[in-house]
């Protein structure tokens, strides 16, 4: 009689963190590449994406206010930086041919995509789980999670066409030790760590695909007065104080780092 095959369990890859307070970005860096940053109006988004055009990088902005991106256009424009593309999308209500449309401008422009930084997000409400609203916490996984995973299934064949591309994931201190109260943030942020994980793992016989997740730390943005509305929000660093780590795991100098969780503070 046969017996029944059973699976040796993998494995697990252990989670690889390092701390990178300050990155000097050689000023033609992302010469030529194409990026794409989600949460693109305002915040980290913004700063990374304003900072990615600075070092040469073609950028796609990603948003739902349209003001804010064509503000931040034109901002681009007047420093010199190439020319980006303005692609608005309310993630949240985003449909299949929504991300389709995405990846078929993005095609149809430039023929691959070189980086990708998921920085969009919600906070959603602060409240113990008993009392934690369902819905809320349907949107905030749905944002913060399962939107990350869909633009990764649909961008990856993009990515494949780059020779050297890059996955970037925005990631938080309650996505590794979680407290109290922080709910469905927490768990999309534990979950993001994981899909940085599985993503490396799956990607490590590709050479020119790396994934790799930020964890920006206490920064002075709308989220973090709104979780934290009593801090002195002059004591926090600025977004762009702290995209260094994003230009490095976009650019060259990262080539071969992947599945790690960079700490900036």
């Amino acid at each position: 009689m046969s017996r029944p095959w059973i699976a040796r369990p993998a494995k697990p890859l252990p989670m690889q963190t390092e701390t990178m307070t300050h990155y000097a970005a050689p000023t033609a860096l992302l010469d030529g590449r194409v990026v794409l940053v989600t949460g693109a109006g305002a915040g980290i988004g913004r700063a990374v994406a304003k900072a990615a055009a600075a070092h040469g990088a073609t950028v796609v902005l990603l948003g739902r206010t349209v003001a804010r991106l064509e503000s931040l256009y034109d901002e681009i424009v007047a420093a010199g930086g190439p020319r980006p593309a303005i692609f608005p999308l309310d993630l949240e209500k985003a449909t299949g041919e929504d991300f389709d449309r995405l990846s078929g401008a993005i095609e149809s422009q430039w023929g691959r995509l070189d980086g990708m930084v998921q920085n969009a997000g919600l906070l959603g409400a602060r409240a113990p789980i008993e009392h934690h609203d369902v819905a809320t916490w349907q949107r905030v996984l749905h944002v913060n999670l399962t939107v990350p995973f869909i633009l990764c299934r649909c961008l990856l064949p993009l990515l494949r066409r780059s020779d050297d591309a890059s996955i970037v994931f925005t990631a938080s201190g309650v996505g590794r030790r979680a407290k109290a109260y922080w709910g469905a943030y927490a768990v999309s942020k534990f979950g993001i760590e994981a899909l940085n994980q599985i993503l490396a793992d799956e990607l490590e016989r590709e050479p020119n695909l790396r994934v790799n997740a930020v964890n920006p730390g206490p920064t002075r943005t709308a989220m973090r007065a709104a979780a934290y509305p009593g801090e002195d929000p002059q004591r926090l660093k600025t977004p762009e104080e702290i995209v260094g780590v994003y230009l490095y795991l976009l650019g060259h100098d990262s080539r071969g780092v992947s599945g790690r969780s960079f700490d900036v503070q």
